[in-house]
């Protein structure tokens, strides 16, 4: 046959196998098996409570008069929805106060808790309910004896949980989805309310009833939490938890250190007073930048002749106490707190004087934390 002839003849073959309802199957290819994605595990979190105005109620319906640490934790939890799509949510009743209250009982307990449970493989990171007022101190302390990269993170309310428009169950969730971020980790101790995510050594609460109370007015948030989606701006260059040289093993009392308060007219009353109470160290909140009149300063200086560790801060909220600027702290034997606000000056030197009592470690501490 001829080789024209045979070409129109397998072309017709090739239609008809084609177009045949029986004819021999083309193979197909087959379709692609679709892997379902890994459906990452939930963070396990355990909530401590230690009470305060986010477990407040008040005794009248819509009044403005509530107290304190009423609610359980286990309400808050149940208040605050969507907090099982965010983690394994455990949790622990470790006090039931208002952070007025809050003293060296609770916290050595606080601090233990904590470290037993970041020592487990079981836990990914810890919230902390705690009122207002002293939560700046609590999670400064938490800061320098904690032992763990795992986020710890504490959270209040300036509104009781059975106020209209209580901000506990936003701030709760919010402190929850930052605690399961594996981001927060090595941050340090933090604080979340507002939306705002800060390191607990730069926080203070700067009104008595705002919601937007908490102000890092030095250094500035780390970040930010809407509705549980984290994002951080800032890092931190201080030392803390897992670098700092502070323990409560073998402790069973910090030392006494008091705050004498700078202002017109002041005379050394107060300073001898804390001398007579036993006080090992002192903080002053002075005047701008740190300092005090003459009559304080003198009974400051002889309270550093006898011993007692003086450290200077200023009661003007924000800004930096130089040393040896108005006055000559190496000739009186004084160190400064630097950045630290009284309160947190006044954390850190009872952790230093664990340590030491000699004033040029004490300001290599505050230089350092």
């Amino acid at each position: 046959m001829p080789k024209r002839s045979m070409i129109p003849l397998a072309l017709a073959v090739l239609i008809a196998i084609a177009t045949a309802p029986c004819g021999l199957a083309v193979p197909q290819a087959a379709a692609p098996t679709t892997v379902p994605a890994a459906v990452p595990a939930l963070a396990r979190i355990v909530i401590l409570a230690t009470g305060g105005t986010i477990a407040g109620a008040q005794p009248k319906e819509g009044g403005p008069a509530y107290k304190s640490g009423t609610l359980s934790v286990e309400a808050l939890v149940k208040a605050t929805p969507g907090l099982d799509a965010l983690a394994v949510i455990t949790s622990e009743q470790i006090a039931s106060i208002a952070s007025q209250d809050m003293n060296d009982f609770v916290w050595f307990k606080l601090a233990r808790r904590t470290n037993q449970l970041l020592a487990s493989p079981n836990v990914d990171g810890i919230v902390v309910t705690h009122g207002t007022d002293t939560l700046e101190e609590t999670g400064y302390f938490l800061d320098l004896v904690l032992k763990s990269g795992k986020p710890v993170v504490l959270v209040g309310s300036m509104r009781p949980a059975t106020s209209l428009s209580a901000d506990g169950p936003l701030n709760l969730y919010n402190a929850v989805a930052v605690a399961a971020d594996v981001a927060a980790r090595g941050r340090g101790v933090l604080v979340v309310l507002n939306d705002e995510v800060h390191a607990a050594r730069d926080v203070q609460k700067t009104n008595s009833t705002s919601l937007q109370t908490f102000v890092s007015v030095n250094r500035g948030k780390l970040g930010e939490v809407y509705y549980g989606k984290v994002r951080y701006f800032n890092v931190r260059t201080d030392r803390h938890t897992t670098t700092s040289e502070f323990s409560l093993d073998g402790l069973e009392a910090l030392p006494r250190v008091d705050i004498v308060y700078a202002h017109e007219g002041v005379d050394g009353t107060m300073v001898r007073a804390a001398v007579a109470a036993g006080a090992k160290g002192i903080v002053l909140a002075g005047v701008g930048d740190g300092n005090a009149a003459k009559d304080m300063i003198d009974a400051l200086a002889e309270a550093a002749r006898k011993g007692i560790v003086v450290v200077r801060s200023t009661r003007v909220g924000s800004g930096i106490v130089r040393r040896n600027i108005e006055l000559d702290d190496d000739a009186l034997g004084f160190a400064v707190a630097l950045e630290l606000n009284p309160q947190k000056a006044r954390v850190l030197l009872r952790m230093a004087l664990t340590k030491t009592g000699d004033v040029r470690e004490i300001q290599r501490i505050f230089e350092q934390y």
